[in-house]
């Protein structure tokens, strides 16, 4: 298999003949999902999504790709394909279109809903052209054509590309249920067909790779959210992702067979599922929905609220409940029901929620302890029956860590892809498909862009690593007042910290350093002011790391009297 080197350069010229593929995020991570395509000086973007942040990001609230690669040719992107409406797929798109508002989007109705919607709350109208399966597009000089896949979210598709180069199949997430709650499965006689055209480079989702068999059937999981409906004597308090249409049909569903009523908690969720109800992709019982202040008055076993934060979000609805702090109180009897399963890197987080629900009196129940969520992507088997359907020529896994990624490329070798042919590759490698092989020509800087409030890129590692600092190892300020006319110091320093389970008496004992290590600056002619900080930065930090073994953040603070 080919994979990326350290000491990659910067790609030369794209061959006349050839296709160029670089990711611009969503290899080697969970999110974060883009694809740039290139042919004849034009550009395809494939899905642009975003990444949360985990614990090593403070502060942050999104984390979006590296748009650098596009800078200085905007006016060469011809559209922006997006094979689905997750965030982790379509989150990065208003942040790209006030770079370019004009790029058009082209997506399944659901999709383009969903993204048109998020657009408004930036203030941002697209151009938009909508596609469904079976559809073919001529995007100058791409050819798209448009195949329905099934994914956990409805309206979901892969895209086929046609170039003079060859041609490219990208399958967006997906995975192979053959009895869907919408009975909308993905069409392996389209696959077939591709194939047998001829796919030059195959783009897989890597995300269920090392997990053996077949992805379990969405209608399986019905029987435990039923028994939950049958036996629970309080409040249903259901939490799951605010684009799950399937996941919540079948809440509604039970909650209609079972007598009760639903109120929808949080932004999100009241805004996408009423845009999939009114498309029809969501059918609500008749007199089920009710608003908030209607379900309060019901007595509490006739109660269903479905809200968010089921992968333990700070300021979701489920996290607020379980710290108390939301207008929704969890009590005795009431039982969770957290409809998803753990992102990777979440798991401290849902973990802490579950805790604090159950500390509370509530009964939750979740993946670990019953059969309440099955993923949306295809399992090693469903990818394997895809390679031996489709036959690529090459094999690009996306979607996925570092292991998913190899996992997929071990899968392909194992259909009879040639191992050379099989291409892993990270963010940012630059692959050319040339005369029908694919390899890698080089690498181009992509880093990862912050959201962090109203700011977009303003925050750097070296910020984050100073936040980390701040949470992990607390701080220290000295102050130091010096004469001008001597140098000497005239007051201090004085020592304060924050964060240190030590008492401050403890910092007594590096007192006389500082002061010997200021007279030997002060004698060898030192007066600079920044030079002097950096002599109390080293002789506290040393202090510090021998005697406490900390490594704070140091603040040296010098002042003439």
């Amino acid at each position: 298999m080919s994979h990326p080197h350290p000491e990659l350069t910067a790609p030369g010229p794209l061959a006349k003949n050839g296709l160029r593929v670089v990711a611009l995020g969503g290899l080697g991570e969970i999110g974060r999902n883009m694809a740039v395509v290139e042919y004849a000086g034009k550009l395809l973007i494939i899905d642009c999504g975003v990444l949360f942040p985990e614990d090593e990001h403070p502060g942050v609230d999104l984390i979006l790709p590296d748009f650098d690669y596009l800078e200085g040719r905007w006016d060469d992107i011809v559209a922006i394909v997006l094979t689905h409406g997750h965030e982790d797929h379509i989150g990065a798109v208003p942040f790209l279109l006030r770079r370019k508002p004009d790029i058009p989007l082209v997506g399944s109705q659901l999709t383009l809903a969903l993204i048109e919607a998020k657009l408004k709350e930036h203030k941002i109208t697209p151009y938009t052209l909508g596609v469904r399966e079976g559809d073919r597009e001529h995007l100058a000089p791409f050819d798209c054509e448009f195949v329905a896949v099934n994914h956990s979210i409805p309206d979901a598709l892969a895209v086929f590309v046609r170039t003079p180069a060859g041609t490219l199949l990208h399958t967006g997430d997906f995975k192979m249920d053959q009895v869907p709650l919408d009975k909308r499965i993905t069409d392996l006689r389209a696959f077939a067909r591709l194939g047998e055209e001829g796919v030059d480079l195959f783009l897989t989702d890597s995300t269920n790779a090392e997990m053996p068999g077949f992805t379990t059937a969405e209608r399986n999981i019905a029987p435990a959210i039923e028994r939950v409906f049958h036996h629970s004597e309080r409040r249903i308090i259901v939490a799951c992702f605010s684009s799950h249409v399937h996941r919540v049909q079948q809440v509604l569903d039970a909650a209609e067979e079972s007598g009760r009523k639903v109120a929808m908690v949080g932004r999100s969720m009241i805004r996408n599922m009423g845009i999939a109800a009114d498309l029809g992709y969501l059918r609500v019982p008749d007199g089920v929905l009710v608003d908030l202040g209607r379900l309060a008055q019901l007595p509490d076993d006739e109660q269903v609220l479905i809200c968010t934060g089921s992968q333990g979000e700070p300021m979701a609805a489920l996290s607020r409940m379980a710290n108390r702090d939301h207008k929704i109180e969890v009590g005795e009897g009431d039982t969770v029901l957290m409809l998803s399963s753990l992102i990777p890197g979440n798991e401290n987080a849902v973990y802490r929620v579950i805790n604090g629900l159950t500390r509370l009196g509530a009964k939750v129940v979740h993946k670990g302890n019953a059969l309440v969520h099955v993923s949306g992507h295809a399992s090693a088997g469903e990818l394997l029956y895809c390679y031996n359907i489709v036959r690529p020529k090459n094999v690009m896994p996306v979607h996925g860590e570092w292991r998913h990624l190899v996992a997929n490329g071990d899968l392909a070798i194992a259909t009879g892809v040639p191992e050379d042919n099989v291409i892993l590759a990270e963010d940012g490698v630059v692959v050319d498909l040339v005369d029908g092989k694919a390899s890698i020509v080089g690498a181009v800087d992509v880093g990862y862009i912050y959201v962090d409030g109203s700011s977009v890129g303003g925050t750097t590692e070296g910020l984050l690593k100073d936040r980390r600092i701040l949470r992990d190892e607390g701080f220290v300020t000295i102050i130091v007042v010096r004469d001008p006319s001597t140098g000497k110091v005239a007051a201090g320093p004085e020592i304060q910290t924050r964060g240190f389970a030590e008492d401050a008496a403890v910092f007594d004992k590096v007192r006389p350093r500082l002061e010997a290590a200021l007279e030997e600056a002060r004698a060898n002619g030192t007066t600079d002011s920044h030079q002097l900080q950096q002599v109390i930065r080293r002789t506290v930090g040393s202090f510090v790391g021998s005697k406490l073994r900390r490594r704070p953040m140091i603040i040296p603070i010098v002042i003439d009297a």
